[in-house]
């Protein structure tokens, strides 16, 4: 499971997921990618989910590249406190992601094979996605 060895700040706000992500929308490391298609918020649990997916799936062959991490605290109070009293614990990790992210990249295994990975990676995510083929080699045939 991911998350920072330490923090600036133990509880962070909310915040929110306007517009499209400006970094991380290219594949540039491997040759294919799983590009999310709507904002959210992934969890630790659902990024290692995702990784064991296709790692299982490859048979442990290829490369697999985790293009984002969870470092943004989830707090929440206990079930039955009342209101006040100031804000929750830490529970739980999250990503960030914004639409057009690439979120998990492939190497070194046939098309076929990394799009049934992704597919089966997809699944185990709160988001629409969309595999992509790095650009480099689309342009060159």
């Amino acid at each position: 499971m991911l998350l920072p060895k330490r923090v600036k700040y133990r509880r962070v706000q909310r915040g929110r997921m306007k517009g499209v992500a400006t970094s991380g929308n290219k594949v540039n490391q491997g040759q294919f990618g799983l590009q999310a298609l709507e904002p959210a918020w992934i969890t630790s649990n659902q990024i290692e989910a995702a990784r064991i997916a296709m790692t299982r799936y490859i048979k442990r062959g290829g490369k697999v590249w985790i293009k984002i991490f969870p470092d943004k605290p989830v707090t929440e109070k206990p079930a039955g406190t009342r209101m006040g009293s100031g804000k929750g614990s830490p529970e739980y990790w999250v990503a960030v992601v914004k639409p057009g992210r690439i979120m998990f990249e492939l190497a070194d295994v046939s098309e076929e094979t990394a799009r049934e990975a992704m597919r089966l990676a997809s699944h185990k995510l709160p988001v629409k996605c969309k595999f992509v083929v790095r650009e480099e080699e689309a342009a060159a045939e």
